[in-house]
């Protein structure tokens, strides 16, 4: 797969249609992209693989905080050990952010990445809920499965982009 050509579809798809703002800088460690409910920042060391994720997931939560103040909410890092309930809805939080990114993958034209995204999704989630239920962070990838459930894209609703604050001013995703 051309993740370089996917990556600059999705960017100026993304800008285009639903200006938000796609920023390559030095994202400091342990985060590798930031967003801000109108701009996405990305780290310009992450690799083409990573860095289309990081788009398609972060376009899903930008939708979500310019369309519900409760998703805004669950964005706001939680101290583990999280409540089950509270996981629960953050878990539903992530899986709708990753059906506006499958929905916006498609409407770029990048039609034939449903099974990725649906792994690299779950490893994601995966990697939350241990975080979240233990308080360590592991390797990403040792919570990597192929050939996981696929997605389903959303809908995209109507919203405006609006600026909140970066994830460096304490908001974790």
């Amino acid at each position: 797969m051309d993740f370089d050509s996917c990556c600059s579809r999705l960017e100026e798809h993304i800008t285009r249609n639903y200006g938000i703002r796609i920023v390559t800088r030095n994202i400091p460690d342990p985060l590798t992209a930031d967003l801000d409910g109108a701009e996405i920042h990305i780290d310009h060391e992450a690799d083409p693989e990573l860095r289309l994720f990081l788009l398609v997931h972060l376009f899903g939560h930008t939708v979500q905080w310019n369309a519900s103040p409760r998703a805004f909410a669950l964005g706001i890092e939680h101290t583990p050990p999280v409540p089950g309930d509270l996981l629960e809805e953050v878990i539903r939080y992530e899986r709708e952010a990753a059906g506006y990114g499958l929905a916006v993958l498609r409407e770029a034209g990048i039609l034939d990445l449903d099974q990725w995204l649906s792994d690299f999704t779950a490893c994601d989630m995966a990697y939350l809920a241990n975080y979240y239920r233990t308080g360590r962070k592991g390797s990403f990838r040792d919570f990597w499965a192929d050939g996981t459930d696929l997605l389903l894209a959303s809908t995209i609703p109507d919203f405006t982009p609006a600026r909140r604050v970066f994830r460096m001013d304490g908001i974790v995703i």
